[in-house]
């Protein structure tokens, strides 16, 4: 890869108590946040969790590792969590330039190694379960279970087009407020008007992500999609979405489901795109107990919780 600019990160703003938390969960313990270097890019990372069996997570566009608190809180009994800052956001190397979906993948192959995760379950959302599809095509034998939340794959005419326009009027126009439509579209208006302090946390930290890093990232998630190949994928998986999500719809999910085979399906009723944040415990639920079997796909199923 060539040399790419650089600019510092910033730091991380405090965050709000979340607004959906198990109960029964407990904050895991407050890890100290450490950095690997891959090739020209530095990845902020942290391991989370008391639990033993190894569980990576990878967040979206425009997002941060600390997206899986909320979840990694409630399965931090059972497992050990991998969350990271993909490359150009966060506190990772801000790297200018045009992003590829494999070097997202070399990235996460990089830290699990770096850290000893031979194999591990993987979940991924938004951009991070394109990159969690790309990693579970090209090195299946380090996967164990897979969970792909909030993600594309099989889009249709009409939707490619819209991503497209969207990417188009990211590259050249305003920036913020691409990411401030976004979020009204990703999240209910109920949770908007009840979390008031939850969104301006979200709008402060959209705030801090380089335009020009984001609209890289942006572009992969817009001109990527394995529809024509994700039968191939073999493991165990969970595919997750929210009823009204409009990018990452329930007939993108319905369709991941079909293609592979014996994979569990659950649709969150009014849930939109951002189900990291809104659904964090039935999403956390729904992981927990996904990841709890092992061997096999059980069987198709659309799971609790499901809409029509």
């Amino acid at each position: 890869m060539d040399a790419r600019a650089m600019t510092q990160p910033p730091e991380r703003p405090e965050r709000p108590e979340c607004a959906e938390r198990s109960e029964s969960s407990e904050a895991p313990e407050a890890p100290r946040e450490q950095t690997l270097q891959v090739g020209d890019v530095t990845l902020a990372y942290r391991l989370l969790g008391r639990g033993s069996r190894a569980l990576v997570c990878i967040h979206g566009v425009g997002s941060y590792q600390e997206a899986w608190d909320d979840v990694a809180a409630a399965l931090a009994d059972d497992f050990r969590i991998l969350t990271f800052d993909l490359r150009g956001h966060g506190r990772s190397s801000r790297v200018k330039g045009r992003y590829e979906i494999d070097d997202f993948v070399t990235d996460v192959l990089a830290l699990a190694d770096h850290v000893g995760f031979t194999t591990f379950d993987l979940a991924g959302f938004s951009l991070g379960g394109l990159i969690a599809q790309r990693l579970a095509l090209l090195h299946p034998s380090r996967l164990r279970r897979l969970v792909l939340l909030a993600t594309v794959s099989g889009r249709t005419r009409e939707e490619r087009e819209r991503v497209l326009a969207r990417l188009a009027a990211l590259q050249s126009g305003e920036r913020g407020a691409h990411y401030d439509a976004s979020l009204s579209r990703w999240l209910t208006e109920d949770f908007q008007a009840k979390h008031p302090a939850r969104i301006a946390y979200l709008r402060e930290r959209n705030a801090q992500n380089d335009p020009d890093c984001y609209a890289s990232a942006y572009r992969v998630l817009a001109e990527t999609d394995f529809g024509g190949f994700i039968d191939q994928i073999r493991m165990p998986t969970l595919i997750v979405t929210g009823e009204d999500d409009q990018g990452s719809n329930p007939r993108m999910a319905r369709f991941m489901h079909e293609c592979i085979v014996g994979s569990q399906l659950a649709i969150l009723p009014g849930m939109r795109h951002s189900i990291l944040v809104e659904a964090s415990g039935q999403v956390a639920d729904l992981m927990r107990n996904f990841l709890a079997g092992d061997g096999e796909n059980a069987g198709a199923s659309e799971g609790a919780g499901s809409g029509a």
